[in-house]
C-alpha cells in the first residue's frame, strides 16, 4: 500500500510534529508532504524521509513568517500530486486537510484541531497577531492608519484582515469536505469538528512514548513550562504569576513570543528561558520539576502527558483537552480562570508531596503510542 502524509508546514517541532514522527514509524515508506520544511527548526527528527514542499518553500523568508503567506496556502496545499498513493492520511490543524485526492484514494484526516484562527479563536487571532505583529512594527504606519480610520486600531486591523478571513473561511469549509474520514485528537476536538465542519468523528488520543519518562527519586524546586512560545499557550500569565510569587520558573522551548516573554520576567525573578532542550535531556526536566505549569485552553496537551509519565502532577487551566488526562486530585489540580489572582490562589495551596508518582504515571500509560497504534491500525483495518 502506498502511503502519503500530509502535514500543514514543518519549520517547527512541537505536539504535531511528534505526532507525525510516530506516523512515519508505522509507514516508514511513506513519503511527506507538507507546504515549508526547515530541517533545523525540526531538529533533523525528519532527516532522511522522502519530503516534498509546495512553492512556498522558494519564498526566502517563508520559512520563518509563514504566518504572513495564508492566502497562499490553499492554492498550494492543492497543487500537491497525490494520484499515485493509495492512502493519504494528512496530519491537520489548518491546511493539510485541504489536499486533492483521486476517487480511488483513501484520505483519513488525524485533526489536530479546526483552524483555530478562523473560527472560535478568531477575535483573539486577529488582535494578537494582526494588530500587534503587523501594526506595532511600523509605528508611524500605525499612527497615520489611525488617522485616516479615527484612530481605532482594531477597524484598521478589520479593514485589513476580515476580508481575508472570510475567504479563508469559505475554503477551510470546502476543504473539509474532502477527507474521506476525520480523527479527532480529544473529545474537545471531536465537538469542534461537529460545530464547525459538520462532520462525525472518532476520537484517538495522540501518542506519547510513556517509557521514555522516568520518575526521579530527586524533585527539585523549580516548575516547569514546556511548549512553543505562541500568544495562546498564555506563559504571559504564569511569567506574572511567578514574578510575584518569586519561586523558581524554568521554560523549555522557543517561538515568536520568547523575546516579549523575557522583557516581561522581571530582573530579580527566578524565571529562566532555557530554549529548545534535546528529547534526550527533556525527561529528566520534566521529572525533578514540582510540578508542570499549564495554563492555556489545548485540544489535547502532549507535555501534560509526558509530565504525568515522568510522575509529576499538572497545574492546569479548566478547559480543554486537559479535561481528559488530568484527573483531579490524583494526578494535577485545576484552575478556574486564566488571571492571575485564580492561578496564584491553586499555586499556594499547592503541595507536590500529596501526590503518588505511580498512580501520576499509570495515568499516562492510557495514552501509550502502543495504544494509538492500535486503534488507529484498527480504524484503517491493517
Amino acid at each position: 500500500m502506498r502511503v502519503a502524509l500530509v502535514h500543514d508546514y514543518l519549520n517547527q517541532y512541537g505536539g504535531g510534529e511528534r505526532v507525525l514522527g510516530f506516523l512515519c514509524e508505522m509507514f516508514p515508506r511513506a513519503h511527506i508532504f507538507t507546504l515549508i520544511y526547515d530541517e533545523r527548526l525540526t531538529g533533523g527528527a525528519f532527516r532522511g524521509r522522502q519530503i516534498h514542499t509546495s512553492f512556498l518553500q522558494k519564498i526566502p523568508w517563508a520559512k520563518k513568517n509563514h504566518r504572513f503567506l495564508p492566502i497562499l496556502m490553499p492554492l498550494a496545499v492543492e497543487q500537491f500530486d497525490l494520484s499515485n498513493f493509495d492512502l493519504v492520511i494528512s496530519n491537520s490543524a489548518s491546511f493539510a486537510k485541504g489536499v486533492i485526492t483521486k476517487p480511488y484514494t483513501k484520505h483519513i484526516s488525524y485533526c489536530m484541531t479546526p483552524t483555530r484562527y478562523l473560527w472560535d479563536d478568531s477575535q483573539r487571532h486577529l488582535q494578537d497577531f494582526f494588530g500587534v505583529k503587523i501594526f506595532n512594527r511600523n509605528k508611524r504606519l500605525n499612527a497615520r492608519l489611525a488617522e485616516a480610520f479615527g484612530g481605532a486600531r482594531a477597524d484598521i486591523v478589520s479593514w485589513f484582515a476580515l476580508p481575508l478571513l472570510s475567504y479563508l473561511r469559505i475554503w477551510d469549509q470546502q476543504a473539509s469536505k474532502r477527507p474521506d474520514d476525520f480523527i479527532a485528537i480529544s473529545e474537545f476536538v471531536k465537538q469542534r469538528i461537529k460545530k464547525y465542519y459538520g462532520r462525525a468523528s472518532l476520537v484517538v488520543y495522540p501518542p506519547v512514548d510513556s517509557a521514555r519518562f522516568k520518575i526521579s527519586a530527586e524533585i527539585a524546586d523549580y516548575f516547569l513550562m514546556v511548549g512553543r512560545l505562541v500568544s495562546y499557550k498564555r506563559f504571559d500569565l504564569a511569567i506574572k504569576v511567578f514574578n510575584n510569587l518569586g519561586w523558581p520558573l524554568k521554560i523549555i522551548g522557543d517561538g515568536p513570543e520568547r523575546k516579549r516573554l523575557q522583557k516581561l520576567a522581571v530582573p530579580n525573578a527566578d524565571i529562566e528561558f532555557l530554549g529548545l532542550v534535546s528529547d534526550y535531556k527533556l525527561p529528566s526536566y520534566y521529572s525533578r520539576a514540582r510540578a508542570l505549569i499549564f495554563p492555556q485552553e489545548e485540544d489535547f496537551g502532549i507535555v501534560v502527558v509526558e509530565s504525568m509519565a515522568s510522575g509529576r502532577p499538572v497545574v492546569a487551566f479548566r478547559g480543554g483537552g486537559s479535561l481528559e488526562t488530568i484527573k483531579e486530585g490524583e494526578t494535577g489540580v485545576f484552575f478556574g480562570e486564566q488571571t492571575e489572582e485564580s492561578l496564584t490562589a491553586v499555586l499556594r495551596e499547592f503541595n507536590p508531596f500529596d501526590f503518588d508518582s505511580q498512580k501520576i504515571k499509570a495515568r499516562a500509560t492510557l495514552f501509550d503510542k502502543g495504544i494509538f497504534r492500535e486503534k488507529f491500525s484498527a480504524i484503517l483495518n491493517i
